[in-house]
């Protein structure tokens, strides 16, 4: 009986480097895909079962399906590949630089101009030197106009 290449070994090989190099390729573009990669998890894990069930053809029937060895190399290969993208998207990815520059918690903010929500240019000095009128009555607040405060939020995060 002439044996036959596995290949249910090879095509679970190829799809695991679809899902791992389809990744920083074409998935991460997209922020349904880039902040948790589950479409290639899902081709990951289904790549590894498709290997491990190749690796078990290869030694159950081995005398109809070529690859003991290969198969035992490419499952070991898999989990390398597997362990390495998980590790560089859910650790390395985390892993921000340190900004040097960044404002820290209570530091001076220099005036900057910026667009509100319909487009018309605010400045930082203009909106803390503003007064606004108080909900109270003016016999309640002793006559006084409230002080202004202003939140500035930095997210810091990658586009």
């Amino acid at each position: 009986m002439k044996r036959s290449w596995n290949p249910l070994l090879w095509s679970g090989f190829v799809l695991l480097l679809l899902g791992v190099f389809s990744y920083p390729l074409f998935f991460a573009r997209f922020v349904l895909t880039r902040d948790f990669p589950w479409a290639n998890l899902l081709m990951i894990a289904l790549a590894l079962i498709l290997v491990a069930i190749g690796v078990v053809r290869a030694y159950g029937q081995a005398d109809r399906y070529r690859g003991k060895i290969s198969g035992s190399i490419l499952a070991v290969l898999a989990l390398v590949v597997t362990g390495l993208f998980c590790y560089g998207v859910f650790a390395l990815s985390k892993r921000l630089p340190v900004s040097h520059g960044a404002p820290q918690v209570g530091d001076l903010v220099p005036d900057f101009t910026l667009p509100d929500s319909k487009g018309t240019p605010v400045t930082l000095s203009v909106v803390i030197d503003s007064a606004f009128p108080s909900n109270r009555s003016s016999a309640e607040s002793g006559g006084s106009e409230q002080t202004v405060s202003t939140l500035l939020i930095f997210y810091r995060g990658y586009w």
